[in-house]
Formats: structure tokens, C-alpha cells, sequence
């Protein structure tokens, strides 16, 4: 199967129905040119949990796939999110009472523009906008998800990288008291992960804020997370509290952990086994356990837009 970038009307993809506004919260966030001011939607079942809110965003067709997204339901009931608990299951049950604000981001490393930002100023000027990704996970499940977010390198340029920027570093939050999965060593907390500098600053890499329309669900890596849609997606590192320009490759998590079975890189692609596992095939998640599997696609599908990222590299050896 062969990625293409589709031409699709903003009204052929239907976001998920039954918001209702309420009150606006984060005023201050509609900066000029901005789209990104936020309104409260119904309350959630757990009246201690955040309620999400309605994101303001444009659709954007040219990198969305034409499938049709996975329901609501599925995107925050079966999730990895090891800092909640190790089974799919788990970061539903458990991230209910986990309170994303305030919420604030540390820049640092090789850059320019270095400190701590809070939430509204990492998304203030941002023009937010929704794209419909494959989602593929090395434990090859797959989704589709509608996520909501703006490029990448449209937040890391307002911090200007020297030179010496080679790699972007990421870390997630480290509150063992909010974050029950990190009282059990399962990694070396906090969760890490990094990109090339090549890679972040991608059109396809997105920094997500929401999902379905509306503020991200705290299983789902609430309130700020990172997408890299030809990637496996333990790279998509979620709640993330610092971004480092770093100059050397940065010690990550699962490759820290295990190398022999996640590596650096974690380019989706079929002809690289897990040593557990085959990648040849995915089982899209929505449909029957058992019913017949998909090929997974190189790249996850989106190797015309990536694969000129690693030109003559040995994809068996960095994987």
C-alpha cells in the first residue's frame, strides 16, 4: 500500500459530535493570529478529573490520511502509558485524578532562548490545527487518530538552536505521587526520548494538545505530548515537561532498557523483527482480535515524505 497525500474537504472528516461550550478557560491564549482559545465541554464522569475542552483549529488535509479515525472510545481506553500502569487498560483507570495545571516547560541545551514556560507560552501565537495519523505501536496494534497540535518546528525555532543542536531531547514528568506506574522500576524514570534535529524539525512531527477536537485526555498524554507518525509509538513521548537541545545522541528509555528490542530510531518497518515478535503484519485495533491482519507499512505509510531522511543509512543496524 502506497502513502499518498490526500486532497479531502475539511467536510469529509467528522469530528466527534456532542460538544458543548460552556466557559472559556486560559484567557489570554488568543494571541494575534492565534486559533487556539479553549472552552469547557461536558463534564467527565470523574468529577475530579481535568475536563477536557474544545479546541479551536483549522483541518489540515494535506497530511492527513483518508481512513477513517478509530471511535473516541478506543483512543482512551487502550493505551501505554507505563507511567500508570503497565496493561492497556491501566491509564484510564488510573489518570483520572491527575491534574495537568499548571503546567510548565523547561527549554534548555544548545539554544539561544533557554527557561522554564509555562503552558500558555509554549501555545501562545500557535495556530492549531487537526490531522488524521496512522498510529502504529511496536507491539503492532495500529490506530487512526485525529489529533490536534501545530508543528514542531514551529515551537523550536522560537528558542533558535545553535549549531551544535544535533538531537531534541524530551522528558516526561516525574511525580511518582501523581504518576503511580513510577513507584515500580519498570525504567529508569523519568521517560526520555529524543529526535534528530532533522527529524523534530519535520513537517510531519507535531506537538499534540488534543485529540478528537477536544484537550487531550490525561491517558493520552494530557496536557502536552509528541506525535511522530513513521515512528513506532513509544516515541511519541507523553506529558512532556522539558525539552533539551543536546549536541550528543541522548540515552532514551525503552533503548536504555532494552536496545537489543527498541532502538533509537524506531522507524516503522516490516523487515526488522522484534525479538519477540513479528512486524510483518498489524492488527488495526477496532476491529475483530481475530480477525485478518494488515501489512504494516514502511514508514507506516509515509515513506514518501521521510525516507530521504535516512539516505543511505543501513536500517537494519539503526533501527
Amino acid at each position: 500500500m502506497k502513502f499518498q497525500i490526500p486532497r479531502i474537504a475539511p467536510s469529509d472528516i467528522t469530528p466527534q459530535a456532542a460538544f458543548h461550550d460552556r466557559r472559556t478557560i486560559l484567557a489570554g491564549l488568543l494571541a494575534a493570529g492565534a486559533t487556539s482559545a479553549l472552552r469547557t465541554s461536558p463534564a467527565m464522569a470523574d468529577p475530579q478529573a481535568a475536563q477536557p475542552t474544545r479546541l479551536q483549529y483549522t483541518r489540515n488535509a494535506q497530511y492527513s490520511v483518508t481512513e477513517p479515525a478509530n471511535k473516541y472510545e478506543e483512543i482512551t481506553s487502550y493505551n501505554n502509558f507505563y507511567e500508570f500502569g503497565t496493561d492497556k487498560e491501566d491509564p484510564k483507570a488510573n489518570a483520572g485524578s491527575f491534574k495537568p495545571e499548571p503546567w510548565s516547560v523547561a527549554i534548555d541545551g544548545e539554544a539561544e532562548v533557554k527557561g522554564k514556560f509555562t503552558l500558555e507560552d509554549i501555545l501562545k501565537g500557535q495556530a492549531l490545527e487537526e490531522r488524521i495519523y496512522r498510529f502504529r505501536c511496536v507491539e503492532a496494534w495500529s490506530m487512526v487518530i485525529p489529533w490536534v497540535g501545530f508543528p514542531l518546528s514551529a515551537l523550536l525555532a522560537r528558542f533558535k538552536p545553535t549549531s551544535k543542536a544535533k538531537y531534541v531531547e524530551f522528558t516526561t514528568l516525574y511525580d511518582p505521587r501523581r504518576m503511580p506506574g513510577q513507584r515500580v522500576r519498570i525504567l529508569h524514570w523519568p521517560y526520555v526520548e529524543g529526535l534528530r534535529i532533522d527529524e523534530a524539525m519535520h513537517p510531519l512531527t507535531l506537538m499534540v494538545v488534543g485529540l478528537y477536537g477536544q484537550t487531550l485526555p490525561n491517558q493520552d498524554g494530557a496536557p502536552l505530548r509528541l506525535i511522530v507518525p513513521w515512528k513506532y509509538g513509544f516515541k511519541s513521548i507523553k506529558s512532556i515537561v522539558k525539552i533539551n537541545f543536546a549536541e550528543r545522541q541522548p540515552r532514551t528509555a525503552w533503548n536504555e532498557a532494552t536496545p537489543n528490542e527498541y532502538g533509537f530510531y524506531a522507524n516503522v518497518n516490516p523487515k526488522v523483527d522484534h525479538p519477540r515478535w513479528s512486524q510483518a503484519s498489524e492488527r488495526h485495533i477496532g476491529g475483530s482480535f481475530f480477525g485478518a491482519r494488515r501489512p504494516t507499512l514502511p514508514f507506516n505509510g509515509y515513506s514518501e515524505l521521510v525516507a530521504d531522511l535516512y539516505k543511505g543509512m543501513d536500517l537494519r543496524r539503526y533501527f
